[in-house]
C-alpha cells in the first residue's frame, strides 16, 4: 500500500488541493452540500483544547505526504512544508469572510503533523537501529 502512493504522487497533490479548497472557502463547503447550511460546520468528534477536525484533516495529508515521499531524499522539505503550511493556512483565516482565526485550529493543524511527523522519526530511529 505504500508504495501505491509513492507511485500516484498525484493522490498527495489532489488532497492538498481539496484541503485547500476546504480550507479557504467562505464558510463551510461540507456544510453547504451535505446539510444545506454554508454556515454549519460539522464536528467529527468533540473539540478538546485543539480543534479535531483540523488535527484529523492535517494528520492524513501528513500520512499520504510521509507514505508518498518515504523513499525519497525530499523528506525533510515534506516536513517544513507540512508545518508551514498549517500556520499559513490558518494565518489566511484572519482575511477570509466569515472565517476566523483560533488559536485551537491552529495547535489542532500543528498537533495533527506533529504526532506523524514524530511517529515518523521514532519508525525511523528503530529501523536504523534494527539494521
Amino acid at each position: 500500500m505504500i508504495n501505491f502512493f509513492s507511485k500516484y504522487k498525484f493522490i498527495f497533490y489532489l488532497s492538498n488541493f481539496i484541503l485547500l479548497v476546504l480550507y479557504l472557502y467562505p464558510g463551510s463547503f461540507i456544510g453547504c452540500f451535505l446539510f444545506n447550511n454554508c454556515q454549519y460546520d460539522p464536528q467529527i468528534t468533540p473539540d478538546f483544547l485543539v480543534s479535531t477536525n483540523h488535527l484529523y484533516a492535517f494528520g492524513l495529508l501528513s500520512i499520504i505526504g510521509l507514505f508518498t515521499y518515504k523513499n525519497s531524499n525530499k523528506l525533510n522539505f515534506l516536513n517544513l512544508y507540512l508545518i508551514l503550511l498549517s500556520i499559513i493556512l490558518e494565518i489566511l483565516h484572519i482575511f477570509i469572510p466569515v472565517r476566523s482565526f483560533e488559536l485551537s485550529d491552529l495547535f489542532g493543524n500543528l498537533l495533527g503533523v506533529s504526532i506523524v511527523l514524530t511517529i515518523n522519526f521514532f519508525y525511523r530511529k528503530y529501523e536504523n537501529y534494527k539494521d
